[in-house]
């Protein structure tokens, strides 16, 4: 049982998944009606990102003495009490979601010669692979638009596939070089899965001429609008790739 409103402890398991559906209903009321409070949550999550971040590019790479856990701990030792517990109450949390990574860095890189290759990773973890657990999963009474919504307030709206048969189901935030960016990913009812990516333009303001191209077994459709680029991802051969060619214009 959570306290009302709730406490810290309650509002660290919000942010682990540790809450029951209805648990996580009534802090997402709170939150609402919380600004300050929304605000302090979702630098948690954040952090939780990095920390997935670095936990999977430990496992990709060689040894790094920077990344040692004890060495780690250090580091964290010299920061306030409250971030010290914070961190490490992620940490925990990330050791239990397991391999939840997200290469930023290598795939912003990649991104800079090819457009939109962080939207194509992605997918490819997320969708094709489950490697990376899902944020947000849409449920009976719920909708994702209110979820994007609280992180990219300006952002164009979803885009309508339901004529297509493809409804959102399930969606991820990402940490990036350039900012925050988010997956949604939708579905139909043979199973076929698209993407909708989002993410900002950079430091640079990176905007993007309407574009496409393949990688693999996947088509990605780029876009821009105020203030992001966007990217529709799928496979690129049957009825999906027709559908992407119809988003962003």
């Amino acid at each position: 049982m959570i306290t009302t409103p709730p406490s810290e402890r309650d509002l660290h398991a919000y942010v682990d998944h540790a809450l029951s559906e209805t648990e996580r209903h009534e802090v997402e009321l709170y939150l609402q009606a919380h600004p300050e409070a929304a605000a302090r949550v979702h630098a948690w999550q954040h952090d939780a990102q990095v920390l997935r971040t670095a936990l999977h590019q430990s496992l990709l790479q060689p040894a790094n003495p920077a990344l040692d856990p004890q060495a780690i701990r250090q580091r964290q030792r010299q920061h306030s009490r409250r971030h010290w517990a914070r961190a490490a109450v992620l940490l925990i949390a990330v050791s239990i979601g397991g391999l939840g990574g997200w290469q930023a860095r290598q795939m912003t890189l990649a991104a800079s010669t090819l457009p939109m290759t962080d939207a194509l990773v992605a997918h490819r973890m997320f969708a094709e692979q489950g490697v990376l657990p899902a944020d947000y999963k849409v449920r009976q009474g719920s909708e994702m638009q209110g979820w994007v919504d609280r992180y990219f307030s300006r952002a164009e709206r979803l885009p309508d596939l339901s004529g297509a048969g493809f409804m959102p189901v399930s969606s991820r935030l990402l940490s990036t070089d350039q900012g925050a960016a988010a997956m949604v990913l939708y579905e139909d009812g043979k199973g076929q899965q698209i993407s909708f990516y989002i993410r900002p333009p950079g430091p640079q303001n990176n905007l993007l001429p309407r574009g496409s191209r393949r990688d693999g077994n996947l088509q990605a459709d780029y876009w821009s609008g105020p203030g992001y680029n966007y990217a529709m991802v799928g496979p690129a051969d049957g009825p999906a790739a027709k559908l992407l060619d119809t988003v962003g214009f």
